[in-house]
């Protein structure tokens, strides 16, 4: 079969003295094409990243550098951009956003694993948007990873719930309906987009205990988002899961039972002062996914994986070196851990 590979390019960014981010276009057999940063040598076992909103394969830089080094397990890692993001296919959306709908940004996720993969990832590590399609893949297709680690992505069962029965996610969530908007992305781009600023600065990213966006971060965002967000919006506008408007009543949502249940060894790290996800949507998650390791980080918020790489690092080092059998429940001291 012909190579996937669309082009290749050494990136300007380096971290550490041996590990280098290379810029790969994946073209995968039912057309879309997927701009990845990947790290480490093909034919090792895989790490795969995936991003949310607003973001880009960029977050996932630092983390992709250390697990492809020898000492942290000298994985082949990848970090896609989703559909709709940065250089990667971005249809347009279409009236209903047809797309954007999850069965094809899961096809697409499917055919990235299959490509660089000769069995299954070793993990599959997602945020946000990126957790909600990695959830659906676990539980559609677990043979296509051996673990799962999500980090501050609801589980459709309680996501579903909650939105249902919780008058404070229902409000947390509400941001969720402006995104769907047909002139979203439009709004978005508005002064500088000061509306994707205000969703980083109002959980800390300037002035909390971990503050993390600078200057030369923001440029790195403002060029994703330059190439468009008419796609990344259009997830919004596809999902069928989204809040009530004020005042307005829930329409209950039943989730499919395939989806209910997660039957591959997950790690969950949740940051507990996410203002958008609240605690609430850990509750009951061990129904649902019955090998479960869950971390709870107090004085982390939806942004975790800014503001506390190396204790993410060490979080997800520990769960990928349990043996199979020994991956079980638990739910560590909230908090535990080190490192910024």
């Amino acid at each position: 079969m012909a190579s996937p590979l669309a082009g290749t390019k050494c990136l300007a960014h380096h971290v550490g003295m041996h590990t280098s981010l290379v810029q790969r276009r994946f073209r995968l057999p039912h057309g879309t094409e997927l701009s990845c940063r990947c790290a480490g040598d093909e034919g090792q076992p895989v790490l795969m990243f995936l991003h949310g909103f607003p973001e880009a394969a960029f977050v996932w830089d630092e983390l992709l550098a250390h697990f492809s080094q020898a000492e942290h397990g000298g994985y082949f890692c990848i970090a896609p951009n989703l559909r709709g993001y940065a250089d990667s296919s971005a249809p347009p959306p279409g009236p209903r956003s047809e797309p954007y709908r999850a069965k094809h940004l899961m096809q697409d996720l499917q055919a990235l694993a299959q490509v660089c993969s000769s069995g299954p990832l070793a993990a599959l590590v997602a945020h946000d948007w990126g957790g909600a399609l990695a959830w659906n893949l676990a539980s559609l297709q677990p043979g296509l990873m051996q673990r799962l680690v999500i980090i501050n992505a609801p589980h459709p069962a309680t996501f579903a719930r909650e939105l249902t029965h919780s008058p404070a996610q229902q409000a947390a969530s509400r941001y969720m309906n402006f995104l769907a908007r047909p002139d979203a992305a439009e709004r978005l781009a508005e002064g500088d987009f000061r509306r994707l600023w205000a969703l980083f600065e109002g959980m800390g990213a300037t002035h909390g205990p971990h503050p993390w966006l600078n200057e030369a971060v923001r440029e790195q965002y403002r060029q994703v988002w330059r190439a468009g967000l008419a796609g990344p919006c259009a997830y919004y506008a596809a999902s069928p899961l989204r809040p009530p408007e004020p005042g307005g009543c829930a329409d209950p949502f039943c989730v499919p039972a395939a989806l209910a249940h997660t039957p591959v060894p997950t790690q969950v790290i949740w940051g507990m002062a996410d203002t958008a996800l609240l605690p609430g949507l850990l509750g009951g998650l061990a129904d649902h996914v019955p090998d479960l390791e869950l971390h709870r980080i107090e004085e982390a918020t939806h942004w975790i994986v800014h503001e506390r790489p190396a204790l993410v690092a060490g979080l997800i080092a520990d769960f990928l070196a349990l043996p199979a059998s020994d991956q079980k429940l638990s739910t560590p001291t909230a908090g535990q851990g080190a490192g910024s």
